[in-house]
């Protein structure tokens, strides 16, 4: 705890005072541009990698990264997907797997997750994952996680605002894949159907960038 009061005295002191006009600007509420959905992991920090400010991400954290279809589960994803699309009106989708991810480790070794039945009942949802990865993720642990992330895209097209705002075509989604070793984020490219370094197409034009929409 002792920590965490440190980093809260020098919040106070020495980061608000310098990005006080930011916060004041968001009193007035929030506009942001992309609802990101990535893993609880403590090693992620969707600010700090994509480089944002407080106010750019509207931010979906759970195990794995996953978005249960619609009406199949209780919890808070559902109404957090339809007040970004419907409310914040945000443009982007990002769903954002990593390598050395627990939950796609468990998801692969049920046996891992038997003394934690709810961890074992949340990780069914990725049981499309599973079925598509089983032949080969010993020899590739990293494509399951890279195949989640296109499984949670489907899963995010069945939610009503998600389907009503592609067919407005007023959002996209993207995948990508954040890799602790290197700090390089891959992005899903459907027409090359992998996933490409973001170093690759950093320099494409707006136009292109929609190609990247999964």
């Amino acid at each position: 705890m002792k920590i965490l009061l440190d980093g809260l005295r020098k919040f106070s002191t020495d980061v608000y005072p310098d990005h006080q006009k930011l916060f004041h600007d968001l009193s007035a509420g929030q506009k942001p541009h992309t609802l990101m959905i990535t893993c609880s992991d403590s090693r992620i920090d969707p600010n700090l990698v994509t480089q944002t400010q407080p106010g750019e991400l509207f931010v979906v954290r759970n195990a794995g990264n996953i978005i249960p279809p619609y009406g199949s589960s209780k919890g808070g994803e559902e109404a957090a997907i339809e007040f970004a699309i419907e409310v914040l009106n945000v443009s982007h989708i990002v769903l954002c797997g990593h390598t050395k991810c627990g939950a796609m480790s468990a998801l692969m070794n049920p046996d891992s997750v038997k003394s934690l039945p709810s961890v074992a009942a949340w990780l069914n949802h990725a049981e499309s994952t599973r079925r598509r990865c089983k032949d080969h993720s010993d020899k590739n642990p990293l494509k399951v996680t890279e195949e989640n992330v296109l499984v949670q895209a489907e899963n995010l097209k069945s939610h009503p605002a998600v389907s009503a705002a592609l067919r407005r075509k007023s959002i996209q989604i993207f995948g990508w894949i954040y890799h602790f070793e290197t700090g390089e984020v891959m992005i899903y490219d459907p027409m090359q159907e992998k996933y490409v370094r973001s170093s690759e197409v950093k320099s494409r034009a707006d136009s292109d960038m929609k190609s990247l929409a999964i």
